[in-house]
């Protein structure tokens, strides 16, 4: 079994060991998603909002088809499952890449732990929107952490 060269978190949110994704989460939003849970299952991340905000943050109609074809559904309980405590994590260097204010903090708490942040004044989606931008900042991450 090979080991981890490092992790970077991509407009994401950071580990919080112990506590679920729901206990993090504004509670509006934790209620927003388990009003749309069927049978336990969220719809596509793609279909959480309508369709006038999706073409908002996807323009293009074949990638945001595409891009809600790709989209599995999931599970509310991966939502409320506690994130387990790892011993010894983080087991190799970290970096963040924010791409939306969305994530501003998080990038911040990356900053604090010490971990190379690069923020780019883009989307959550800028991996589809905006391709090349974040392709470099992500191998520059990658290098810097693996040095």
């Amino acid at each position: 079994m090979g080991s981890v060269a490092g992790y970077v978190f991509v407009d994401a949110g950071l580990p919080t060991p112990g506590r679920s994704w729901a206990d993090e989460a504004p509670p509006e939003l934790v209620r927003q998603l388990r009003n749309m849970a069927t049978e336990g299952w969220l719809p596509r991340w793609s279909r959480w909002w309508d369709s006038e905000t999706l073409a908002e943050l996807l323009p293009d109609a074949e990638l945001r088809a595409r891009f809600d074809a790709d989209c599995p559904r999931l599970p509310m309980a991966m939502f409320e499952e506690s994130r387990p405590v790892v011993p010894g994590w983080p087991d190799a260097p970290c970096a963040y890449l924010q791409l939306s204010e969305a994530y501003r903090e998080q990038a911040e708490r990356g900053a604090t732990l010490g971990w190379p942040v690069t923020t780019l004044a883009s989307d959550h989606l800028a991996l589809l929107t905006d391709p090349h931008p974040a392709r470099v900042a992500l191998l520059e991450l990658t290098r810097r952490i693996s040095d």
